[in-house]
């Protein structure tokens, strides 16, 4: 099997837990689904040489572990300027952009006390990670990003009807 399929079947198991976190009510749980995906998916971009994502994804998964225990906002200014130095040292081009704008923006979104507030910024850095994607050329990572977007979507309707925001 080429490195490539291993890390197409990566997104596939990465995509279960994505499937999964945002039907859970509890952000412990939303959180922990996320952190198993993104390690997951940070060994996808690893094989792909795509190095910016990969180091900021697995900096992802520590970070969702360490939300479950800390909301607090210094944590979260060291985990953006943590972000913002892998970007520096790793830095690929455009892709690098869209990852560290995606990456930053989930940074503050688990770092958010209510589970409605991280939805809601969570899909903005969705967006950033879907370009990413499309641009590294991995169409399960796409696959991947739109069912998750779909996903929290179908999750906020269930816990807060169409109520944008509170």
């Amino acid at each position: 099997m080429s490195v490539f399929m291993i890390s197409q079947l990566l997104i596939v198991i990465a995509i279960c837990f994505d499937l999964m976190s945002f039907q859970f009510k509890q952000k412990r749980m939303i959180v922990t689904c996320l952190s198993v995906s993104v390690l997951l998916t940070s060994i996808h971009f690893a094989l792909l040489a795509q190095w910016t994502a990969a180091a900021l994804m697995l900096l992802a998964a520590v970070r969702y572990i360490v939300t479950i225990f800390s909301y607090s906002k210094r944590l979260m200014f060291l985990f953006l300027a943590a972000n913002l130095v892998l970007t520096v040292v790793t830095f690929g081009g455009l892709t690098s952009l869209f990852s560290f704008a995606g990456g930053s923006l989930q940074t503050i979104a688990s770092f958010s006390k209510s589970d409605q507030r991280l939805r809601q910024i969570m899909m903005v850095g969705i967006s950033f990670w879907l370009v990413n994607h499309v641009l590294a050329g991995s169409p399960m990572a796409v696959m991947m990003e739109s069912l998750f977007i779909g996903s929290n979507l179908v999750g906020y309707y269930r816990f807060y009807g169409m109520k944008l925001s509170s």
